[in-house]
């Protein structure tokens, strides 16, 4: 059995210890796609990112039984090739858990303990005190999603005393909530949010989801953050619900378009937050994913137990 990994800079902890695991094994760890697409007809499990994955590059893996896939994103796999081909297809759903969860705690607390407005100050040397301090504690977070990575990010707020809301399709309550709804009572939860947190994956039915409706639903000094897919909702209705007051401030870490484009308008809005796309990022991804994609080979050329996050083509996720 052949393994092509195309994910760059692999520790060589990683690559000696999986080699002697699986002896029999024969791993090939090469430096992004470039490379690794040359190995790719011989190869029977694939690892990478899946965003540089086309049906082109399927095509030519003919002998290729199963995709592990080293992100929790989905969108921009081949699924129509995939699904034809009968390949497994799993993912490291959960790895994001810990380093989204800080960032989505961390952003609130700038937002609320105005750090732009103080690091400007501290830039120009200006002693002011007249920034407008606020607590998030004992407010209320209502998170659009209730997986691995809105637990852990509602565990973090019960920390601050906060009440935690989850909105998902089911309603089915999930640790770690103070109460879940089905994402069909959006419009009588959002008007008790102090924060909104977006961790919601792409897909039909969440495209677009979020209209100036909804924006219109919250308390004038609510914060929505999107950490989950850009096309959530439109920039423009963004945009809208901040230069309207309908929010008081956005914090978005993804986009419809990214890069951000230089000249978008969220770069010059004060308020907005933007960030690129890097609330996942930890010196702990690659070997947490590792980590999974281990557990699930051995399941894989053994036979017993069962897979971890195994991705439905027809569903995305």
């Amino acid at each position: 059995m052949k393994i092509v990994s195309a994910i760059k800079r692999v520790p060589e902890s990683i690559r000696i210890h999986l080699s002697r695991r699986f002896d029999g094994v024969d791993f090939v760890f090469c430096h992004g796609m470039h490379e690794a697409q040359h190995y790719l007809a011989e190869a029977d499990v694939f690892i990478t990112y899946g965003e540089d994955l086309d049906e082109e590059k399927i095509q030519v893996a003919k002998k290729l039984k199963w995709i592990m896939v080293l992100s929790a994103g989905m969108d921009r796999m081949p699924f129509d090739e995939i699904k034809k081909r009968g390949i497994l297809v799993t993912n490291v759903r959960g790895i994001h858990a810990k380093p989204m969860a800080e960032y989505a705690i961390s952003m609130l607390l700038q937002v609320s303990r105005k750090a732009k407005t103080l690091m400007k100050q501290e830039q120009k040397r200006e002693w002011s005190r007249r920034a407008e301090m606020n607590e998030i504690s004992e407010r209320t977070m209502v998170l659009l999603g209730t997986g691995a990575i809105a637990q852990e990010t509602a565990r973090l707020a019960g920390a601050f005393g906060m009440t935690t809301i989850g909105l998902s399709k089911s309603g089915r309550p999930k640790e770690h909530f103070d109460q879940v709804y089905p994402i069909s009572d959006i419009h009588l939860v959002l008007p008790k949010a102090d924060f909104v947190v977006a961790v919601l994956p792409s897909t039909e039915e969440t495209r677009g989801m979020l209209t100036y409706a909804h924006f219109a639903a919250m308390p004038d000094h609510a914060v929505f953050l999107n950490m989950g897919r850009g096309d959530l909702v439109p920039a423009d209705v963004i945009m809208d619900a901040v230069t309207t007051d309908e929010i008081a401030h956005a914090v978005l870490d993804v986009f419809e378009e990214e890069p951000l484009p230089e000249a978008h308008p969220f770069w010059g809005e004060e308020n907005v937050t933007v960030t690129p796309h890097i609330s996942g990022i930890s010196p702990h991804y690659v070997p947490r994913g590792f980590a999974i994609f281990e557990e699930n080979l051995e399941v894989f050329l053994n036979g017993d137990g069962e897979l971890r996050n195994i991705i439905d083509p027809e569903r995305g996720y």
